[in-house]
Protein backbone atom coordinates (compact mmCIF):
# COMPACT_ATOMS: atom_id res chain seq x y z
CA UNK A 1 0.00 0.00 0.00
CA UNK A 2 1.33 3.38 -0.99
CA UNK A 3 1.96 6.16 1.47
CA UNK A 4 -0.82 8.23 -0.15
CA UNK A 5 -3.35 5.42 0.49
CA UNK A 6 -2.18 5.02 4.08
CA UNK A 7 -2.67 8.71 4.63
CA UNK A 8 -6.33 8.44 3.59
CA UNK A 9 -7.12 5.72 6.23
CA UNK A 10 -8.92 7.01 9.35
CA UNK A 11 -6.87 7.18 12.51
CA UNK A 12 -8.50 5.25 15.41
CA UNK A 13 -7.77 7.06 18.62
CA UNK A 14 -8.11 5.56 22.15
CA UNK A 15 -10.91 8.02 22.91
CA UNK A 16 -12.94 6.75 19.97
CA UNK A 17 -12.44 3.17 21.14
CA UNK A 18 -13.73 4.00 24.63
CA UNK A 19 -16.74 5.75 23.13
CA UNK A 20 -17.50 2.71 20.96
CA UNK A 21 -17.28 0.43 24.00
CA UNK A 22 -19.67 2.70 25.91
CA UNK A 23 -22.17 2.64 23.05
CA UNK A 24 -21.94 -1.15 22.84
CA UNK A 25 -22.48 -1.41 26.61
CA UNK A 26 -25.53 0.86 26.44
CA UNK A 27 -26.90 -1.22 23.56
CA UNK A 28 -26.54 -4.37 25.66
CA UNK A 29 -28.27 -2.67 28.59
CA UNK A 30 -31.05 -1.56 26.29
CA UNK A 31 -31.53 -5.12 25.03
CA UNK A 32 -31.65 -6.46 28.59
CA UNK A 33 -34.21 -3.82 29.59
CA UNK A 34 -36.27 -4.62 26.49
CA UNK A 35 -36.43 -8.30 27.44
CA UNK A 36 -37.17 -7.44 31.07
CA UNK A 37 -39.78 -4.78 30.26
CA UNK A 38 -42.83 -7.09 30.67
CA UNK A 39 -41.65 -8.07 34.17
CA UNK A 40 -40.68 -4.49 35.05
CA UNK A 41 -44.07 -3.22 33.87
CA UNK A 42 -45.96 -5.86 35.86
CA UNK A 43 -43.79 -5.28 38.95
CA UNK A 44 -44.35 -1.54 38.81
CA UNK A 45 -48.10 -1.72 38.26
CA UNK A 46 -48.98 -4.60 40.57
CA UNK A 47 -46.37 -4.28 43.33
CA UNK A 48 -44.29 -1.11 43.24
CA UNK A 49 -47.08 1.43 42.84
CA UNK A 50 -49.46 -0.27 45.33
CA UNK A 51 -46.64 -0.49 47.87
CA UNK A 52 -45.80 3.20 47.57
CA UNK A 53 -49.47 4.22 47.78
CA UNK A 54 -50.07 1.93 50.75
CA UNK A 55 -47.16 3.56 52.57
CA UNK A 56 -48.61 6.98 51.77
CA UNK A 57 -52.17 6.07 52.82
CA UNK A 58 -50.86 4.72 56.13
CA UNK A 59 -50.14 8.33 57.14
CA UNK A 60 -53.58 9.58 56.11
CA UNK A 61 -57.24 9.29 56.99
CA UNK A 62 -58.78 7.69 53.91
CA UNK A 63 -62.24 6.15 53.59
CA UNK A 64 -62.26 5.35 49.83
CA UNK A 65 -64.95 7.99 49.29
CA UNK A 66 -63.17 11.27 50.00
CA UNK A 67 -59.65 12.53 49.41
CA UNK A 68 -56.98 11.30 51.85
CA UNK A 69 -56.13 13.70 54.71
CA UNK A 70 -52.65 13.70 56.18
CA UNK A 71 -52.66 12.76 59.88
CA UNK A 72 -49.05 11.73 60.40
CA UNK A 73 -48.42 8.82 62.76
CA UNK A 74 -51.93 8.70 64.20
CA UNK A 75 -52.74 5.37 62.52
CA UNK A 76 -49.58 3.78 63.88
CA UNK A 77 -50.18 5.14 67.38
CA UNK A 78 -53.68 3.66 67.37
CA UNK A 79 -52.30 0.39 65.97
CA UNK A 80 -49.76 -0.01 68.77
CA UNK A 81 -51.81 1.29 71.69
CA UNK A 82 -55.44 2.06 70.90
CA UNK A 83 -57.01 -0.82 68.97
CA UNK A 84 -58.76 -3.14 71.48
CA UNK A 85 -58.88 -6.13 69.08
CA UNK A 86 -55.33 -6.01 67.74
CA UNK A 87 -53.90 -8.10 70.60
CA UNK A 88 -56.45 -10.83 70.01
CA UNK A 89 -55.70 -10.83 66.28
CA UNK A 90 -51.95 -11.00 66.89
CA UNK A 91 -52.27 -13.80 69.46
CA UNK A 92 -54.49 -15.83 67.10
CA UNK A 93 -52.01 -15.34 64.28
CA UNK A 94 -49.08 -16.40 66.47
CA UNK A 95 -51.09 -19.45 67.56
CA UNK A 96 -51.75 -20.58 64.00
CA UNK A 97 -48.05 -20.12 63.15
CA UNK A 98 -46.79 -21.93 66.25
CA UNK A 99 -49.20 -24.87 65.89
CA UNK A 100 -50.13 -25.24 62.22
CA UNK A 101 -46.72 -24.66 60.63
CA UNK A 102 -44.85 -27.39 62.60
CA UNK A 103 -47.75 -29.84 62.32
CA UNK A 104 -48.06 -29.32 58.57
CA UNK A 105 -44.31 -29.84 58.08
CA UNK A 106 -44.19 -32.93 60.31
CA UNK A 107 -47.28 -34.48 58.71
CA UNK A 108 -46.08 -33.76 55.17
CA UNK A 109 -42.66 -35.21 55.98
CA UNK A 110 -44.17 -38.32 57.56
CA UNK A 111 -46.39 -38.97 54.54
CA UNK A 112 -43.42 -38.41 52.21
CA UNK A 113 -41.30 -40.94 54.13
CA UNK A 114 -44.08 -43.53 54.01
CA UNK A 115 -44.62 -43.01 50.29
CA UNK A 116 -40.88 -43.25 49.60
CA UNK A 117 -40.85 -46.70 51.23
CA UNK A 118 -44.00 -48.01 49.57
CA UNK A 119 -43.48 -51.00 47.28
CA UNK A 120 -46.85 -51.13 45.51
CA UNK A 121 -49.42 -48.56 44.50
CA UNK A 122 -47.09 -45.63 45.09
CA UNK A 123 -48.58 -43.68 42.18
CA UNK A 124 -52.10 -44.15 43.53
CA UNK A 125 -51.17 -43.04 47.05
CA UNK A 126 -49.26 -40.02 45.74
CA UNK A 127 -52.37 -38.98 43.83
CA UNK A 128 -54.63 -39.52 46.85
CA UNK A 129 -52.49 -37.38 49.15
CA UNK A 130 -51.88 -34.69 46.53
CA UNK A 131 -55.43 -34.22 45.23
CA UNK A 132 -56.65 -32.16 48.25
CA UNK A 133 -54.04 -29.51 47.39
CA UNK A 134 -55.86 -28.93 44.08
CA UNK A 135 -59.16 -28.08 45.80
CA UNK A 136 -59.74 -24.29 46.01
CA UNK A 137 -59.44 -23.02 49.61
CA UNK A 138 -63.02 -21.71 49.64
CA UNK A 139 -64.48 -25.03 48.49
CA UNK A 140 -62.30 -26.98 50.94
CA UNK A 141 -63.40 -24.77 53.84
CA UNK A 142 -67.06 -25.12 52.87
CA UNK A 143 -66.66 -28.87 52.81
CA UNK A 144 -65.03 -28.95 56.24
CA UNK A 145 -67.71 -26.69 57.74
CA UNK A 146 -70.31 -29.16 56.47
CA UNK A 147 -68.42 -32.24 57.67
CA UNK A 148 -67.82 -30.71 61.12
CA UNK A 149 -71.31 -29.27 61.56
CA UNK A 150 -72.16 -29.90 65.24
CA UNK A 151 -75.80 -30.83 64.55
CA UNK A 152 -75.92 -32.51 61.14
CA UNK A 153 -72.29 -33.18 60.18
CA UNK A 154 -71.26 -36.78 59.51
CA UNK A 155 -68.23 -36.50 61.79
CA UNK A 156 -70.26 -35.67 64.89
CA UNK A 157 -72.91 -38.21 63.95
CA UNK A 158 -70.20 -40.87 63.87
CA UNK A 159 -68.74 -39.70 67.19
CA UNK A 160 -72.17 -39.80 68.84
CA UNK A 161 -72.77 -43.28 67.41
CA UNK A 162 -69.47 -44.43 68.97
CA UNK A 163 -70.33 -42.80 72.29
CA UNK A 164 -67.51 -40.26 72.04
CA UNK A 165 -67.71 -36.51 72.80
CA UNK A 166 -68.84 -34.42 69.84
CA UNK A 167 -67.17 -30.98 69.81
CA UNK A 168 -68.82 -27.87 68.40
CA UNK A 169 -65.86 -27.39 66.03
CA UNK A 170 -66.24 -24.07 64.18
CA UNK A 171 -68.98 -22.95 66.60
CA UNK A 172 -66.73 -23.25 69.65
CA UNK A 173 -64.02 -20.74 70.61
CA UNK A 174 -61.95 -23.66 71.89
CA UNK A 175 -62.24 -25.82 68.76
CA UNK A 176 -62.41 -23.22 65.98
CA UNK A 177 -58.65 -22.85 65.48
CA UNK A 178 -57.94 -26.61 65.84
CA UNK A 179 -60.59 -27.16 63.15
CA UNK A 180 -58.65 -24.84 60.85
CA UNK A 181 -55.49 -26.79 61.65
CA UNK A 182 -57.23 -30.02 60.59
CA UNK A 183 -58.21 -28.29 57.37
CA UNK A 184 -54.57 -27.36 56.79
CA UNK A 185 -53.37 -30.91 57.45
CA UNK A 186 -55.82 -32.21 54.87
CA UNK A 187 -54.30 -30.01 52.17
CA UNK A 188 -50.56 -30.61 52.61
CA UNK A 189 -50.19 -32.13 49.13
CA UNK A 190 -47.85 -29.46 47.74
CA UNK A 191 -45.50 -29.64 50.72
CA UNK A 192 -45.67 -33.43 50.71
CA UNK A 193 -44.52 -33.59 47.08
CA UNK A 194 -41.54 -31.35 47.86
CA UNK A 195 -40.55 -33.48 50.85
CA UNK A 196 -41.02 -36.66 48.81
CA UNK A 197 -38.64 -35.41 46.12
CA UNK A 198 -36.08 -34.47 48.78
CA UNK A 199 -36.33 -37.81 50.59
CA UNK A 200 -35.98 -39.81 47.38
CA UNK A 201 -32.96 -37.69 46.41
CA UNK A 202 -30.99 -38.63 49.56
CA UNK A 203 -27.88 -40.57 48.38
CA UNK A 204 -28.20 -44.28 49.07
CA UNK A 205 -24.55 -44.65 50.07
CA UNK A 206 -25.19 -42.47 53.12
CA UNK A 207 -27.75 -44.97 54.41
CA UNK A 208 -25.37 -47.82 53.64
CA UNK A 209 -22.58 -46.14 55.57
CA UNK A 210 -24.88 -45.49 58.51
CA UNK A 211 -26.03 -49.11 58.47
CA UNK A 212 -22.42 -50.33 58.51
CA UNK A 213 -21.82 -48.15 61.56
CA UNK A 214 -24.70 -49.87 63.33
CA UNK A 215 -27.33 -47.14 62.93
CA UNK A 216 -30.95 -48.20 63.11
CA UNK A 217 -33.98 -46.65 61.46
CA UNK A 218 -34.33 -43.70 63.85
CA UNK A 219 -30.58 -43.04 63.85
CA UNK A 220 -30.53 -42.98 60.05
CA UNK A 221 -33.47 -40.60 60.08
CA UNK A 222 -31.78 -38.33 62.62
CA UNK A 223 -28.25 -38.30 61.22
CA UNK A 224 -28.79 -38.89 57.49
CA UNK A 225 -32.27 -37.97 56.24
CA UNK A 226 -32.94 -34.81 58.25
CA UNK A 227 -29.53 -33.15 57.69
CA UNK A 228 -29.65 -33.97 53.99
CA UNK A 229 -33.12 -32.48 53.45
CA UNK A 230 -32.54 -29.57 55.85
CA UNK A 231 -32.72 -26.97 53.01
CA UNK A 232 -36.23 -28.25 52.21
CA UNK A 233 -37.16 -28.02 55.89
CA UNK A 234 -35.97 -24.41 55.89
CA UNK A 235 -38.10 -23.72 52.82
CA UNK A 236 -41.14 -25.29 54.48
CA UNK A 237 -40.66 -23.19 57.63
CA UNK A 238 -40.19 -19.90 55.78
CA UNK A 239 -43.15 -20.46 53.45
CA UNK A 240 -45.30 -21.69 56.34
CA UNK A 241 -44.55 -18.66 58.51
CA UNK A 242 -45.29 -16.24 55.66
CA UNK A 243 -48.55 -18.04 54.86
CA UNK A 244 -49.44 -18.00 58.56
CA UNK A 245 -48.91 -14.25 58.72
CA UNK A 246 -51.25 -13.92 55.72
CA UNK A 247 -53.83 -16.45 56.91
CA UNK A 248 -57.17 -15.16 55.67
CA UNK A 249 -59.34 -17.19 53.27
CA UNK A 250 -60.08 -20.22 55.43
CA UNK A 251 -60.75 -18.13 58.55
CA UNK A 252 -63.00 -15.73 56.66
CA UNK A 253 -65.10 -18.45 55.01
CA UNK A 254 -65.32 -20.64 58.13
CA UNK A 255 -66.41 -17.81 60.42
CA UNK A 256 -68.90 -16.50 57.87
CA UNK A 257 -70.55 -19.85 57.17
CA UNK A 258 -70.47 -21.03 60.77
CA UNK A 259 -72.16 -17.83 61.87
CA UNK A 260 -74.89 -18.35 59.27
CA UNK A 261 -74.31 -14.93 57.63
CA UNK A 262 -73.10 -15.74 54.14
CA UNK A 263 -75.83 -13.90 52.23
CA UNK A 264 -73.51 -11.07 51.16
CA UNK A 265 -70.00 -9.79 51.69
CA UNK A 266 -71.27 -7.08 54.04
CA UNK A 267 -73.17 -9.48 56.24
CA UNK A 268 -70.22 -11.82 56.20
CA UNK A 269 -67.95 -9.08 57.46
CA UNK A 270 -70.22 -8.62 60.48
CA UNK A 271 -69.50 -12.18 61.58
CA UNK A 272 -65.71 -12.03 61.15
CA UNK A 273 -63.90 -13.65 64.04
CA UNK A 274 -66.84 -15.90 64.99
CA UNK A 275 -67.05 -17.36 67.53
CA UNK A 276 -65.95 -14.76 70.09
CA UNK A 277 -63.05 -13.52 67.95
CA UNK A 278 -61.39 -16.95 68.05
CA UNK A 279 -60.83 -16.77 64.26
CA UNK A 280 -59.98 -13.08 64.15
CA UNK A 281 -56.53 -13.28 62.61
CA UNK A 282 -54.44 -10.25 61.71
CA UNK A 283 -55.27 -10.30 57.95
CA UNK A 284 -58.98 -10.78 58.78
CA UNK A 285 -58.89 -7.71 61.02
CA UNK A 286 -57.05 -5.81 58.27
CA UNK A 287 -59.79 -6.72 55.80
CA UNK A 288 -62.48 -5.73 58.27
CA UNK A 289 -60.95 -2.32 58.89
CA UNK A 290 -60.35 -1.59 55.22
CA UNK A 291 -63.43 -2.98 53.49
CA UNK A 292 -66.05 -3.16 56.22
CA UNK A 293 -65.36 0.01 58.21
CA UNK A 294 -63.64 1.81 55.29
CA UNK A 295 -60.67 2.79 57.48
CA UNK A 296 -58.32 2.40 54.55
CA UNK A 297 -55.63 4.56 56.13
CA UNK A 298 -55.54 2.41 59.25
CA UNK A 299 -55.69 -0.77 57.15
CA UNK A 300 -52.71 0.51 55.15
CA UNK A 301 -50.76 1.00 58.37
CA UNK A 302 -51.61 -2.58 59.36
CA UNK A 303 -50.44 -3.80 55.94
CA UNK A 304 -47.13 -1.96 56.25
CA UNK A 305 -46.56 -3.46 59.69
CA UNK A 306 -47.32 -6.91 58.30
CA UNK A 307 -44.80 -6.39 55.49
CA UNK A 308 -42.07 -5.29 57.92
CA UNK A 309 -42.74 -8.20 60.30
CA UNK A 310 -42.77 -10.78 57.50
CA UNK A 311 -39.48 -9.46 56.13
CA UNK A 312 -37.85 -9.33 59.58
CA UNK A 313 -39.00 -12.84 60.55
CA UNK A 314 -37.77 -14.25 57.22
CA UNK A 315 -34.35 -12.64 57.70
CA UNK A 316 -34.08 -13.97 61.26
CA UNK A 317 -35.01 -17.52 60.22
CA UNK A 318 -32.58 -17.53 57.28
CA UNK A 319 -29.74 -16.08 59.39
CA UNK A 320 -30.21 -18.64 62.16
CA UNK A 321 -30.54 -21.49 59.66
CA UNK A 322 -26.79 -21.52 59.11
CA UNK A 323 -26.44 -23.55 62.30
CA UNK A 324 -28.60 -26.46 61.20
CA UNK A 325 -29.03 -26.32 57.42
CA UNK A 326 -26.49 -28.40 55.50
CA UNK A 327 -25.92 -28.10 51.78
CA UNK A 328 -24.40 -30.92 49.73
CA UNK A 329 -22.46 -28.58 47.45
CA UNK A 330 -19.80 -26.02 48.39
CA UNK A 331 -20.90 -23.35 50.81
CA UNK A 332 -22.12 -20.14 49.21
CA UNK A 333 -20.91 -17.04 51.00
Amino acid sequence: MSRAAEAKLPVVRPLDRRSARRRAAWRRRGQVLAFMSPWLLGFTIFFGYPLVMTAYYSFTHYDLLSSPKWIGLANYRYLFSGDPIIRTAISNTLWIIAVAVPLNAIFAFGVAVMLSRARRGIGFFRTVFYLPALVPPVAATLGFVYLLNPATGPVNNLLRHLGLPDPLWFDSPTWAKPSLVLLGLWGIGNLMIIFLAAVIDVPKHLYESAELDGAGGWQSMRWVTLPTISPVILFAIVIGVIEGLQYFTQAYVASTIAAGSAASATEGANSLGYPLYSTMFYPVLLYQQGFRYFNMGYASAMAMLLLVVAFAVTVIIVRNSRRWVHYQGPAVR
